[in-house]
């Protein structure tokens, strides 16, 4: 190229129009959903549902490990990051409610649904809900980091005051010794973790028939409120909330194993979702009917 000639090629290229988004992309655009990866034409669809004061940026580092065959979509609760002002949900009804309106356009494909702690009873609420509006439920679910509902213990800590939550934050980690020292992140953080606890540790699961999809459950060894030791003891309570078959994976770590263990957990989710899909240099593990 020689230099008169550059300047017109770059008109060239200004002129062209810009680039639309997949129409995937176009009916994720809702303050509910954060879509992170996928091509345009997925055959996957992976709705992750985040844990009590999470936002939906907590699972964009597993984009990196998604195959493009994969739409990986993270739900935005109300109350935080770009929704500060966003009205809360009134209780876990109303919660599930306002998910499943945001994602029922996007379940054309196969679907999993992912929920770390508060996020797994959520996931489960929602498979009951799509079923209740006659959509077509999820392939998998994955319940991590908490007892089944109606098993897990709850307490009262959305009561309680700033310094007794921000001492529970520091028992489960996941949340930096930097946040929970500087008042301003510190208040942003309490404030979205007082609600969701509220909604979780009020929340009173109804009876219901068990899903007829396998459920997977995943935790971390050493992880306080579903180690080990509980999963081994009927997993966690989640192998009686379905008719198929329910596995257990226990990964080295606390309550949030999931971060330093990212590459093996999104390995995992995906050989479960379809033995084809892999992630570049992850761990696979075998697959599960």
């Amino acid at each position: 190229m020689t230099a008169s000639s550059a300047p017109n090629a770059s008109v060239q290229r200004s002129a062209q129009p810009p680039a639309q988004p997949s129409a995937r992309a176009a009916k994720a655009d809702n303050p509910w959903i954060r879509r992170w990866s996928g091509a345009a034409a997925p055959r996957y669809t992976l709705i992750c549902l985040p844990h009590a004061g999470g936002s939906a940026g907590f699972y964009r580092p597993w984009a990196a490990l998604t195959p493009p065959e994969v739409e990986l979509l993270a739900l935005q609760y109300p109350g935080r990051e770009d929704r500060f002002e966003d009205p809360e949900a009134a209780d876990m009804a109303d919660l599930v409610g306002a998910v499943a309106d945001a994602v029922a356009p996007l379940l054309d494909l196969p679907y999993a649904l992912f929920g770390h702690s508060m996020g797994s009873a959520v996931a489960w609420e929602l498979a009951h809900e799509l079923e209740r509006r006659r959509i077509p439920g999820p392939r998998r679910l994955f319940a991590s980091g908490r007892a089944a509902p109606g098993t897990a213990v709850t307490g009262r800590l959305h009561r309680q005051d700033d310094d007794i939550l921000g001492a529970e934050l520091a028992r489960l980690g996941g949340t930096g010794r930097e946040v929970l020292d500087d008042p301003a992140l510190r208040s942003l953080v309490l404030t979205a973790v007082r609600h969701d606890y509220r909604i979780i540790e009020t929340y009173r699961p109804p009876e219901r028939p068990p899903l007829t999809c396998p459920l997977h459950v995943l935790t971390g060894s050493t992880d306080p409120e579903l180690g080990a030791e509980r999963t081994r003891e009927g997993a966690g309570g989640w192998a009686d909330l379905t008719t198929a078959r329910t596995e257990v994976r226990v990964f080295p770590g606390d309550h949030f194993y999931l971060t330093p263990r990212r590459r093996e957990v999104v390995a995992t989710v995906l050989r479960r979702l379809d033995p084809s899909l892999t992630t570049g240099g992850a761990h696979t593990w075998p697959s599960t009917p």
